[in-house]
């Protein structure tokens, strides 16, 4: 009876788990459509507002938690504030570029630019973690490499709005890793410490009558005002989440937002979309599916471990 207890106990974790990762990857995935509804507006207002308005909502739900100890003993630390300042401002320069890609009609390139992201992770941690990679792992980097190569001589150039994107949320999630609190405890941090510059942007716009958020129309502000939760909501209900499932769970459905993404540039947005580029995404897809086939691989040899 205690064992059935468990494994039903179990269960519901992961299935709660899987929800809210759901719901944070399919808001993740609609995020375009907001971000296009704030395109015309300045770039550095929009991210100053999309800190702004996370803070209250990052703060209530520490409140709710309960973990605002750890919150406390963290603005204590000088190493844990310089930690969390830097993967700020890797947070931001993501933010930033995520929501001017957008605006200018590249949706494409940064649905690519997450699709690439697990794959970066991988020469992250090989590189710097000293992580040994298997012989799938490193057919999947090269698959790739060849992607990026292949949009690289098509172009002329590198494809910078796709790996920016892909390199700053791995730098990001590598030195996320050394904060010694929580997910939501470390965004809320995050955010803090981004909105002295934040607050004092929107009240430097406000008082030269430059914003848009008291001199315009409704319509912006309440714009402006959802910024908050369109960026702090799905990053919350990750945290929570992710901490309920198996990696390999995660691993498989971060796919689910850079593909929903891709499909609303193409069908939607109606953005370009050659040969070029499906052989670029023909190719990051196979690397993926590589990728996760050895994921899951590993999965179950640890399970198999642990069972005998």
């Amino acid at each position: 009876m205690a064992a059935e207890a468990i494994a039903q106990d179990a269960d519901g974790r992961a299935r709660r788990g899987f929800l809210l990762a759901l719901g944070a990857y399919l808001l993740w995935g609609l995020l375009p459509f907001y971000m296009k509804a704030v395109a015309h507006l300045p770039l550095a207002e929009v991210i100053a507002h999309r800190i702004v308005w996370s803070v209250p909502i990052a703060a209530a739900v520490l409140i709710w938690a309960g973990r605002t100890a750890d919150f406390k003993a963290a603005i204590r630390s000088p190493r844990t504030i310089a930690m969390a300042a830097l993967t700020a401002a890797l947070i931001s320069v993501n933010w930033g570029i995520y929501v001017w890609a957008i605006a200018v009609d590249r949706t494409v390139e940064t649905a690519l630019g997450y699709y690439i992201n697990p794959l970066v992770n991988v020469v992250v941690g090989a590189l710097l973690l000293g992580e040994r990679l298997d012989r799938l792992q490193i057919a999947a980097v090269v698959l790739a490499a060849i992607a990026v190569a292949v949009l690289t001589i098509e172009g002329g150039k590198l494809p910078w709005v796709s790996l920016a994107l892909a390199f700053s949320f791995a730098a990001y999630a590598f030195f996320r890793k050394t904060l010694p609190i929580g997910p939501s405890q470390g965004f809320l941090l995050e955010v803090l410490l981004l909105s002295v510059p934040a607050l004092g942007y929107i009240i430097f716009l406000i008082a030269t009558g430059q914003d848009h958020f008291v001199s315009s129309n409704g319509t912006d502000t309440a714009l402006l005002i959802g910024c908050g939760p369109v960026t702090s909501v799905p990053l919350l209900l990750f945290a929570f989440g992710a901490k309920l499932l198996r990696l390999s769970t995660i691993g498989i459905m971060q796919y689910i937002a850079p593909t929903m993404v891709f499909l609303i540039a193409v069908l939607i947005f109606d953005e370009p979309f050659g040969t070029t580029q499906a052989i670029a995404f023909g190719l990051i897809w196979a690397a993926l599916a590589v990728y996760s086939w050895s994921m899951l691989a590993a999965a179950r040899r640890a399970t198999s471990v642990r069972a005998a």
